[in-house]
């Protein structure tokens, strides 16, 4: 595999020893100090660092699922009740959900691996192919699915013609929500499929990162790690006006949906900087145990909440994600990449649920919509992603 530093030094071994990690958020040797490492023979031959951020070598596997998973304990009481009076974190701090949290985790993880992509394809075409073969295959399926199928069990007036039809291709095309008129009309929420909300924006972070490469803002991580400040000063400033007007961020409407898009890209952008300054941050336990404090005491904030968590939980992510051994559910999600899947179903599965057992439990709807989400997240991995993301080697050698 090769692995291009933040300084541009492409790397290519077969692979990485463990012994790279001392233990469970001990001090990891970033890629230059390993390069260092190999070229004085402090270190043994097995020890490579190409693979350092290799799937099998890391935890990005676990913790997507985890983040997916949150997403549905999260959302489990709010769907139910109609509010979040009893969603557990919201309840402890006053400010970010479970669902929230994950979310914020979700793009942490894809700003350090897109960046990466970005840096590592070869040309703009195949980066842009690699991200538009992610996304789009799987949402179109479930986007169809939320229509087609969940909205008329949902109680949904589903007339097609050919309005219809077009409007629903421009829906798709530009990542939006699957609408239907009447669908779960007697539950507190009455969206298709609502997770859907953020799945334009991590697009247009894509697209945000082709163009920032495009103008070489990645050759010069100095400007990149100033605009990501800038970006995240302008979330906090944001979210004076978001608590003042009473704004919510999954809400429609312009305003919310450009609030959303400063926040997503802000975080997104938090992620990229971990990846180029690969070679300079060091995850040490000691520096965990200073940041955890800190970022508790901030999530209690409405208004530092969210950019601590981008910053000062960027670095517990990449901590866990880099500093432990990788466990068996990343090794899962490695093999079978069910987090997207579990992303895309989870809200229509839950809200059929509520709609069928409306005095059922948040904690039983979350393990039924877990248990059948993550089927519907195997086949889609299986029959829809997974020979999707294969075609773009074909478009490549074409």
């Amino acid at each position: 595999m090769d692995f291009k530093t933040g300084d541009g030094i492409l790397i290519e071994h077969p692979k990485l020893s463990s012994a790279i990690r001392s233990n469970a958020f001990g001090n990891v040797k970033s890629p230059h100090e390993l390069l260092s490492d190999l070229r004085t023979e402090r270190i043994g031959k097995a020890l490579t660092v190409g693979n350092l951020t290799k799937r099998e070598n890391n935890n990005f596997g676990f913790l997507r699922l985890l983040f997916a998973g949150l997403v549905i304990l999260s959302h489990s009481p709010e769907m139910i009740d109609g509010n979040r009076s009893r969603e557990m974190l919201t309840r402890i701090f006053g400010t970010l959900s479970f669902g929230e949290v994950a979310v914020d985790g979700f793009f942490l993880i894809s700003g350090y691996l897109i960046t990466r992509s970005w840096v590592q394809s070869s040309s703009t075409s195949e980066y842009l192919l690699k991200r538009v073969l992610r996304i789009y295959p799987g949402y179109i399926v479930a986007y169809l699915i939320s229509l087609l199928v969940v909205g008329p069990l949902a109680g949904g007036q589903l007339n097609i013609n050919l309005p219809f039809v077009v409007d629903q291709i421009s829906t798709m095309i530009s990542l939006g929500e699957p609408t239907l008129p009447g669908t779960f009309a007697d539950l507190p929420n009455h969206l298709l499929n609502s997770s859907m909300w953020t799945i334009p924006c991590e697009f247009v972070c894509y697209l945000l990162v082709m163009a920032l490469g495009i103008f070489g803002m990645m050759k010069h991580r100095m400007v990149y790690l100033a605009m990501t400040a800038l970006v995240l000063t302008a979330v906090v400033v944001l979210q004076l006006i978001v608590i003042q007007h009473r704004i919510s961020l999954a809400s429609t409407g312009i305003v919310a949906a450009c609030l959303a898009m400063v926040k997503f890209f802000a975080i997104f952008s938090c992620g990229g900087c971990f990846y180029l300054f690969s070679d300079k941050i060091q995850y040490k336990r000691s520096i965990v145990l200073v940041v955890t404090p800190i970022l508790i005491a901030l999530l209690f904030s409405r208004l530092l909440a969210e950019a601590s968590l981008a910053v000062f939980g960027g670095y517990l992510l990449f901590s866990f994600a880099f500093g432990a051994k990788a466990n068996v559910l990343s090794q899962v999600d490695n093999k079978f990449d069910l987090s997207y899947g579990l992303y895309l179903y989870a809200w229509p599965i839950q809200n059929l649920l509520i709609m069928h057992f409306r005095s059922i439990s948040p904690w039983v709807l979350s393990g039924l919509a877990l248990a059948a989400s993550s089927l519907v997240a195997f086949m889609s991995w299986t029959f829809v992603e997974k020979p999707c993301m294969k075609l773009k080697s074909r478009f490549a050698q074409a």
